[in-house]
Protein backbone atom coordinates (compact mmCIF):
# COMPACT_ATOMS: atom_id res chain seq x y z
CA UNK A 1 0.00 0.00 0.00
CA UNK A 2 1.31 3.45 -0.88
CA UNK A 3 2.31 5.64 2.07
CA UNK A 4 -0.01 8.47 3.05
CA UNK A 5 1.50 11.93 3.19
CA UNK A 6 -0.67 14.30 5.22
CA UNK A 7 1.14 17.58 5.97
CA UNK A 8 -0.55 17.91 9.38
CA UNK A 9 1.05 14.65 10.40
CA UNK A 10 4.24 16.71 10.48
CA UNK A 11 2.83 19.86 12.09
CA UNK A 12 5.24 21.83 14.23
CA UNK A 13 6.00 25.27 15.57
CA UNK A 14 2.42 25.62 16.75
CA UNK A 15 1.80 28.97 18.42
CA UNK A 16 -0.16 28.27 21.61
CA UNK A 17 -1.97 31.35 22.88
CA UNK A 18 -2.77 29.64 26.18
CA UNK A 19 -6.42 28.91 25.41
CA UNK A 20 -6.07 25.34 24.16
CA UNK A 21 -6.60 23.62 27.49
CA UNK A 22 -9.70 25.69 28.20
CA UNK A 23 -11.30 24.71 24.89
CA UNK A 24 -10.29 21.05 24.69
CA UNK A 25 -13.31 18.79 25.30
CA UNK A 26 -15.49 21.86 25.86
CA UNK A 27 -19.25 21.68 25.30
CA UNK A 28 -21.24 24.40 23.55
CA UNK A 29 -24.94 24.03 24.28
CA UNK A 30 -27.61 26.31 22.85
CA UNK A 31 -24.97 28.72 21.55
CA UNK A 32 -25.03 30.84 18.41
CA UNK A 33 -21.82 30.05 16.49
CA UNK A 34 -23.09 31.33 13.14
CA UNK A 35 -20.36 32.99 11.13
CA UNK A 36 -17.59 31.46 13.26
CA UNK A 37 -14.26 30.62 11.59
CA UNK A 38 -11.95 27.79 12.65
CA UNK A 39 -8.45 27.85 11.12
CA UNK A 40 -5.85 25.08 11.50
CA UNK A 41 -7.76 23.56 14.42
CA UNK A 42 -7.71 19.99 15.69
CA UNK A 43 -11.40 19.03 15.58
CA UNK A 44 -10.99 15.27 15.83
CA UNK A 45 -13.74 13.52 17.82
CA UNK A 46 -15.99 16.60 17.61
CA UNK A 47 -19.65 15.72 18.04
CA UNK A 48 -22.42 17.98 16.71
CA UNK A 49 -25.97 17.10 17.79
CA UNK A 50 -29.32 18.55 16.76
CA UNK A 51 -27.68 21.61 15.23
CA UNK A 52 -28.22 23.65 12.08
CA UNK A 53 -25.49 23.31 9.46
CA UNK A 54 -26.60 25.43 6.51
CA UNK A 55 -24.14 27.02 4.12
CA UNK A 56 -21.25 25.37 5.98
CA UNK A 57 -17.90 25.15 4.16
CA UNK A 58 -15.41 22.54 5.41
CA UNK A 59 -11.93 21.93 4.02
CA UNK A 60 -9.07 19.90 5.42
CA UNK A 61 -8.13 16.28 6.08
CA UNK A 62 -11.38 14.40 6.41
CA UNK A 63 -11.99 10.79 7.46
CA UNK A 64 -14.85 9.07 9.29
CA UNK A 65 -16.98 12.16 8.69
CA UNK A 66 -20.49 11.08 9.61
CA UNK A 67 -23.50 13.25 8.78
CA UNK A 68 -26.92 12.03 9.91
CA UNK A 69 -25.57 8.50 10.22
CA UNK A 70 -23.82 8.47 6.83
CA UNK A 71 -20.02 8.49 6.52
CA UNK A 72 -19.52 10.96 3.64
CA UNK A 73 -15.71 10.90 3.60
CA UNK A 74 -15.60 8.27 0.84
CA UNK A 75 -17.96 10.26 -1.35
CA UNK A 76 -15.85 13.37 -0.90
CA UNK A 77 -12.61 11.55 -1.71
CA UNK A 78 -14.08 9.94 -4.82
CA UNK A 79 -15.35 13.27 -6.13
CA UNK A 80 -12.03 14.98 -5.44
CA UNK A 81 -10.22 12.18 -7.28
CA UNK A 82 -12.57 12.60 -10.23
CA UNK A 83 -11.88 16.33 -10.39
CA UNK A 84 -8.16 16.01 -9.66
CA UNK A 85 -6.78 12.71 -11.05
CA UNK A 86 -3.29 13.55 -9.81
CA UNK A 87 -4.47 12.65 -6.31
CA UNK A 88 -4.76 8.99 -7.28
CA UNK A 89 -1.37 9.07 -8.99
CA UNK A 90 0.10 10.51 -5.80
CA UNK A 91 -1.29 7.70 -3.64
CA UNK A 92 0.06 5.05 -6.02
CA UNK A 93 3.68 6.26 -5.86
CA UNK A 94 6.10 3.50 -4.92
CA UNK A 95 9.19 3.56 -7.12
CA UNK A 96 11.66 6.22 -8.21
CA UNK A 97 10.03 6.19 -11.65
CA UNK A 98 6.66 6.85 -9.99
CA UNK A 99 8.12 9.91 -8.25
CA UNK A 100 9.57 11.22 -11.52
CA UNK A 101 6.24 10.77 -13.28
CA UNK A 102 4.45 12.52 -10.42
CA UNK A 103 6.78 15.50 -10.60
CA UNK A 104 6.24 15.63 -14.38
CA UNK A 105 2.51 15.91 -13.71
CA UNK A 106 3.01 18.59 -11.04
CA UNK A 107 5.16 20.68 -13.38
CA UNK A 108 2.49 20.49 -16.09
CA UNK A 109 -0.29 21.41 -13.68
CA UNK A 110 1.47 24.48 -12.35
CA UNK A 111 2.71 25.60 -15.77
CA UNK A 112 -0.86 25.69 -17.07
CA UNK A 113 -2.17 27.32 -13.89
CA UNK A 114 0.47 30.05 -13.76
CA UNK A 115 -0.27 30.88 -17.41
CA UNK A 116 -3.94 31.12 -16.45
CA UNK A 117 -3.15 33.36 -13.48
CA UNK A 118 -1.01 35.67 -15.58
CA UNK A 119 -4.06 36.60 -17.63
CA UNK A 120 -5.48 38.32 -14.56
CA UNK A 121 -4.35 41.77 -13.40
CA UNK A 122 -1.48 41.71 -10.90
CA UNK A 123 -3.59 43.04 -7.97
CA UNK A 124 -5.92 40.04 -8.33
CA UNK A 125 -3.01 37.69 -7.69
CA UNK A 126 -2.46 39.30 -4.29
CA UNK A 127 -6.14 39.16 -3.39
CA UNK A 128 -7.38 36.64 -0.86
CA UNK A 129 -10.56 34.69 -1.55
CA UNK A 130 -12.51 33.93 1.64
CA UNK A 131 -9.41 34.95 3.60
CA UNK A 132 -7.39 32.05 2.15
CA UNK A 133 -3.87 32.68 0.85
CA UNK A 134 -3.64 34.69 -2.35
CA UNK A 135 -2.16 33.10 -5.46
CA UNK A 136 1.21 34.74 -4.76
CA UNK A 137 1.13 33.71 -1.10
CA UNK A 138 0.39 30.12 -2.12
CA UNK A 139 3.51 30.07 -4.30
CA UNK A 140 5.52 31.55 -1.42
CA UNK A 141 4.32 28.74 0.84
CA UNK A 142 5.43 26.15 -1.71
CA UNK A 143 8.88 27.76 -1.65
CA UNK A 144 8.89 27.07 2.09
CA UNK A 145 7.79 23.47 1.51
CA UNK A 146 10.70 22.89 -0.86
CA UNK A 147 13.16 24.62 1.45
CA UNK A 148 12.08 22.58 4.46
CA UNK A 149 11.28 19.15 3.03
CA UNK A 150 13.75 19.00 0.13
CA UNK A 151 16.69 21.31 0.84
CA UNK A 152 16.83 20.89 4.62
CA UNK A 153 15.80 17.25 5.01
CA UNK A 154 16.86 15.49 1.82
CA UNK A 155 19.90 17.66 0.97
CA UNK A 156 20.80 18.28 4.63
CA UNK A 157 21.15 22.06 4.37
CA UNK A 158 20.94 23.76 7.74
CA UNK A 159 19.42 27.13 6.70
CA UNK A 160 17.94 26.96 3.21
CA UNK A 161 14.96 29.27 3.85
CA UNK A 162 14.33 32.10 1.41
CA UNK A 163 13.18 35.45 2.78
CA UNK A 164 10.03 35.30 0.63
CA UNK A 165 8.97 31.88 1.89
CA UNK A 166 5.82 31.57 4.01
CA UNK A 167 5.43 28.72 6.55
CA UNK A 168 2.13 27.26 7.70
CA UNK A 169 -0.11 29.72 9.51
CA UNK A 170 0.37 28.04 12.90
CA UNK A 171 4.17 28.22 12.77
CA UNK A 172 5.54 30.25 15.67
CA UNK A 173 6.21 33.88 14.59
CA UNK A 174 9.50 33.97 16.50
CA UNK A 175 10.75 30.90 14.60
CA UNK A 176 9.66 32.42 11.29
CA UNK A 177 11.73 35.53 11.97
CA UNK A 178 14.71 33.53 13.23
CA UNK A 179 14.78 31.59 9.97
CA UNK A 180 14.94 34.82 7.97
CA UNK A 181 11.48 34.73 6.44
CA UNK A 182 9.78 38.10 5.95
CA UNK A 183 6.02 37.76 6.29
CA UNK A 184 5.60 41.50 5.69
CA UNK A 185 7.21 41.33 2.24
CA UNK A 186 4.92 42.12 -0.70
CA UNK A 187 6.77 40.74 -3.73
CA UNK A 188 5.38 40.74 -7.25
CA UNK A 189 4.38 37.55 -9.02
CA UNK A 190 7.50 37.83 -11.17
CA UNK A 191 9.75 38.05 -8.09
CA UNK A 192 8.14 35.01 -6.50
CA UNK A 193 8.17 33.03 -9.75
CA UNK A 194 11.94 33.52 -9.99
CA UNK A 195 12.41 31.89 -6.58
CA UNK A 196 9.74 29.30 -7.32
CA UNK A 197 11.47 28.27 -10.57
CA UNK A 198 14.71 27.74 -8.67
CA UNK A 199 12.97 25.53 -6.11
CA UNK A 200 11.14 23.49 -8.72
CA UNK A 201 14.44 22.92 -10.53
CA UNK A 202 15.92 21.71 -7.25
CA UNK A 203 13.20 19.07 -6.85
CA UNK A 204 13.60 18.13 -10.52
CA UNK A 205 17.29 17.50 -9.86
CA UNK A 206 16.46 15.28 -6.89
CA UNK A 207 13.90 13.13 -8.70
CA UNK A 208 15.97 12.86 -11.90
CA UNK A 209 18.81 11.26 -9.96
CA UNK A 210 16.57 9.18 -7.70
CA UNK A 211 16.89 5.40 -7.36
CA UNK A 212 14.55 3.02 -5.58
CA UNK A 213 17.09 2.51 -2.80
CA UNK A 214 17.40 6.29 -2.32
CA UNK A 215 13.75 6.40 -1.27
CA UNK A 216 14.57 4.43 1.88
CA UNK A 217 17.47 6.61 2.99
CA UNK A 218 16.81 8.18 6.39
CA UNK A 219 17.13 11.97 6.60
CA UNK A 220 18.87 13.28 9.71
CA UNK A 221 17.42 16.81 9.91
CA UNK A 222 13.91 17.84 10.86
CA UNK A 223 12.26 20.05 8.22
CA UNK A 224 12.52 23.14 10.45
CA UNK A 225 12.97 24.04 14.11
CA UNK A 226 10.00 22.92 16.17
CA UNK A 227 9.18 19.85 14.08
CA UNK A 228 9.24 16.49 15.90
CA UNK A 229 12.63 14.78 15.97
CA UNK A 230 11.79 11.52 14.25
CA UNK A 231 12.99 9.40 11.35
CA UNK A 232 11.89 10.49 7.89
CA UNK A 233 12.92 8.77 4.70
CA UNK A 234 13.63 10.51 1.40
CA UNK A 235 10.47 8.93 0.02
CA UNK A 236 8.37 10.33 2.86
CA UNK A 237 9.86 13.79 2.44
CA UNK A 238 9.23 13.80 -1.30
CA UNK A 239 5.72 12.57 -0.58
CA UNK A 240 5.07 15.61 1.61
CA UNK A 241 6.46 17.96 -1.06
CA UNK A 242 4.27 16.45 -3.76
CA UNK A 243 1.18 16.27 -1.57
CA UNK A 244 1.54 19.96 -0.73
CA UNK A 245 2.02 20.77 -4.41
CA UNK A 246 -1.16 18.91 -5.39
CA UNK A 247 -3.32 20.19 -2.54
CA UNK A 248 -2.29 23.82 -2.92
CA UNK A 249 -2.78 23.57 -6.66
CA UNK A 250 -6.33 22.46 -5.95
CA UNK A 251 -6.88 25.47 -3.71
CA UNK A 252 -5.29 27.78 -6.27
CA UNK A 253 -7.51 26.74 -9.17
CA UNK A 254 -10.56 26.92 -6.91
CA UNK A 255 -9.77 30.54 -6.05
CA UNK A 256 -8.72 31.47 -9.60
CA UNK A 257 -12.22 30.58 -10.75
CA UNK A 258 -13.60 33.11 -8.25
CA UNK A 259 -11.12 35.78 -9.33
CA UNK A 260 -11.85 35.18 -13.02
CA UNK A 261 -15.55 35.65 -12.37
CA UNK A 262 -14.75 38.80 -10.41
CA UNK A 263 -12.32 40.39 -12.87
CA UNK A 264 -12.95 38.51 -16.10
CA UNK A 265 -10.16 36.38 -17.59
CA UNK A 266 -7.72 38.23 -19.78
CA UNK A 267 -8.59 41.72 -18.51
CA UNK A 268 -5.33 43.72 -18.38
Amino acid sequence: MAPQYGPHRWSAGYHDDGNNEALRAASFMVRDLSGATFVDCDMSQVKIVDSWLVGVNVSGYVSNFVINGVDVAGYVEAELDRRHPERGQLRRMQTADDHRAMWDAIERLWSDTVARAERLPEPALHERVDDEWSFVETLRHLVYITDSWASRTILDEAMPFHALAIPQTAYAPADTTALGMDLDARPSLAEVMKVRADRMALVRGIVDGLTDSDLERVCTRAPAPGYPEESRSVGECLGVVMTEECEHHRYAVRDLAVLEARYGPGIP
